[in-house]
């Protein structure tokens, strides 16, 4: 399996027509743990963001052209107190899972981002062990104030 890789950042930002795919494939191959398609898209515009405080990255995996992981991760403006990125969206295409997809695109996205990363995943995402492989642990709870409900992909 041959694949190749790109790279998008502030200074070599996704075209329209790539992001389009990107927020299709992020949505369809997040499944359950996805988000809705227009919080995909704002996470990818922040992550093209200029402004020093923002920004942050995305890496495709691609074979023949065809996307078949991604990742997406923001700068959070803070160091010390909160970590400096934080990995927001990570996705495998299921024909690709346990081929090692993911912990390349991981490997590389560790390399790009100049400082901590932390990420937010389900206890039952079956992604944790390869988190936990990568060094990632869970040394917090976190908990969150809905105003308006939980929301839900379910509410598209």
């Amino acid at each position: 399996m041959e694949m190749t890789e790109k790279v998008f950042n502030q200074a070599d930002p996704i075209a329209t027509k790539e992001k389009q795919e990107l927020v299709d494939f992020l949505y369809e191959h997040l499944d359950e743990y996805g988000d809705k398609k227009e919080h995909i898209a704002s996470c990818i515009d922040y992550a093209m963001n200029t402004n020093p405080m923002a920004g942050g990255f995305i890496v495709e995996m691609l074979d023949n052209e065809k996307i078949v992981g991604a990742l997406v991760m923001n700068k959070t403006g803070m160091s010390g107190y909160i970590p400096e990125n934080i990995l927001v969206y990570i996705a495998v295409n299921s024909d690709y899972r346990g081929k090692g997809v993911g912990r390349k695109i991981m490997e590389r996205s560790m390399q790009l981002a100049k400082g901590d990363v932390a990420l937010h995943v389900e206890q039952n995402n079956p992604a944790n062990f390869l988190y936990k492989n990568m060094g990632f642990v869970n040394p917090y709870l976190e908990m969150r104030f809905y105003r308006e409900g939980k929301p839900t992909r379910a509410n598209d």
